[in-house]
């Protein structure tokens, strides 16, 4: 009996072709995830912005209410206070110049100088923290307290209010600052989003106080 000569089937995969065929729809579904996510927006900016806007009108509230306030309800000629000018602008100084040492920071950060920016934050955060201690100065020196009249409780609540987002900012810049250090730090060139985060609702605050200054020291 003549032995036939078996020969496999074109269409027949061999196992090592069945588990590259496996593989591969899975290599490929993975590449493709990567690139969706390299390809992803970042919308982080675009959240921080729409969080300072609603920051902004809870201070508007704020401000609206005092004014609003003020001139449908004059209080008595004695309830009125006139309010000293040396701190709160002292204050504004502070601010002033920390927006400007945090942007010198950021300009080292570009640089790569992590050392540079470390200085510049922990001056930044220095005048933060000066700036809330000579908020208490003025409290303890003040000729009303918080319950005196309507006056007296915006006042505080204004304020105060401003006063929690500079030591949220002076904690935020002391995180930053540990942050930015080399090695280990995870805020560096190319991973300086925290740090423009921080920068920017840093400014914001300053911007407040100016709105601040300007309605209940100088109207």
């Amino acid at each position: 009996m003549d032995m036939e000569k078996i020969t496999p089937n074109k269409n027949q995969k061999l196992p090592n072709e069945i588990a590259m065929t496996s593989v591969a729809p899975k290599q490929q579904s993975s590449q493709n995830t990567i690139s969706e996510t390299e390809d992803h927006e970042d919308f982080r900016l675009f959240g921080l912005i729409a969080f300072l806007i609603a920051d902004g009108m809870t201070f508007a509230g704020f401000f609206a209410a005092y004014l609003t306030f003020k001139a449908v309800n004059p209080l008595p000629a004695g309830a009125i206070y006139e309010l000293e000018l040396p701190l709160p602008t002292l204050n504004t100084i502070l601010l002033l110049v920390s927006s400007i040492t945090f942007h010198r920071a950021g300009k080292f950060l570009e640089k790569r100088d992590s050392r540079a920016c470390q200085k510049w934050l922990i001056i930044t955060g220095l005048l933060g923290a000066a700036f809330l201690v000579s908020q208490m100065f003025e409290y303890f020196s003040l000729p009303f307290g918080l319950t005196d009249n309507l006056f007296a409780s915006t006042f505080y609540a204004l304020t105060g209010f401003h006063g929690l987002h500079v030591t949220l900012g002076s904690i935020m810049i002391l995180i930053v600052w540990w942050q930015t250090r080399t090695p280990g730090g995870r805020i560096n060139y190319e991973n300086k989003f925290p740090f423009e985060a921080a920068e920017l609702y840093w400014h914001f605050v300053d911007g407040i106080w100016v709105v601040l200054f300007i309605i209940l020291y100088l109207l």
